[in-house]
């Protein structure tokens, strides 16, 4: 476990490909989904012992692939397939909803 601690935090730090971090980012949706479907269906609080943890390694690789995805747009301009098809599907290639739907995250 510790060893996963120390690739994540090394995520933030080596640069990676496009393709590999386009795999973390589905892989990081995936286990989002997983976790959240667990916590809906354990039958008590107490049966998911190690929540916390699982939710600080999530945040952990969550905050690592943002890093890593940032470094990829200003150093090579490639976001990736699930950062572009994601931005495509909120702006919907339009320049003003995209302006406004920054404006609207900026001001919160």
């Amino acid at each position: 476990i510790a060893a996963l601690v120390v690739a994540v935090v090394a995520l933030m730090v080596l640069p990676l490909l496009t393709m590999l971090i386009d795999a973390l980012l589905g892989l990081n949706i995936t286990l989002s989904v997983v976790l959240l479907m667990v916590t809906m269906y354990i039958p008590s609080a107490t049966s998911l012992s190690a929540f916390p943890s699982l939710l600080l390694f999530t945040t952990l690789l969550r905050l690592s692939l943002n890093i890593a995805s940032t470094k990829s747009i200003l150093l090579h301009a490639d976001a990736g397939h699930i950062i572009e098809s994601f931005g495509k599907l909120v702006v919907g290639g339009n320049l003003v909803v995209g302006l406004v739907v920054f404006l609207i995250i900026t001001t919160v």
